[in-house]
């Protein structure tokens, strides 16, 4: 089964740019491109955020809106594996480490872990929508994930 996804992983551009992000390898990169699908279907990262159920819940009354935890509507194949991905990301990459400590000493760890989550689906859809790698990759870490999937798909060709 890894293999395969390997070896479509190997043949999907959009696995390869959304690889560039810290905390995506194939196997979650192939799951993130399933579950968007098109990601030309989206106007605005902000619409992608609220399909996969990672925006937050409003509740209004009159002139008083309150935010409350995050709708969790959408996919949960895609949720879970953003949370995972988070989970990774907040430690190696600037950016996220950066936001997940901000949030984290307000709000604590599974907060600033989605609200990360939500980053990163956020730039993903930038990644994908322009076509273009993740601004902060560390090139490195992607040449090492490039050669661990040719290695895993070329293993099922023996």
């Amino acid at each position: 089964m890894n293999i395969e996804i390997a070896k479509l992983a190997c043949n999907q551009e959009d696995a390869k740019l959304l690889m560039t992000m810290p905390g995506i390898d194939y196997y979650s990169a192939m799951i993130i491109s399933s579950e968007i699908g098109d990601i030309k279907r989206f106007s605005t990262s902000e619409k992608l955020a609220s399909w996969a159920g990672l925006a937050p819940s409003i509740h209004q009354s009159g002139s008083q809106t309150k935010r409350g935890h995050i709708t969790k509507q959408g996919s949960r194949m895609l949720r879970w594996i953003l949370i995972q991905s988070a989970q990774i990301s907040h430690r190696s990459d600037p950016r996220f480490q950066h936001m997940y400590q901000r949030i984290a000493a307000r709000r604590g760890n599974n907060k600033a872990i989605v609200a990360v989550a939500r980053e990163m689906l956020t730039v993903a859809y930038y990644v994908l929508t322009r076509r273009e790698e993740y601004r902060g990759m560390d090139m490195e870490r992607y040449k090492e994930k490039l050669k661990r999937l040719e290695r895993t798909a070329n293993r099922g060709l023996q």
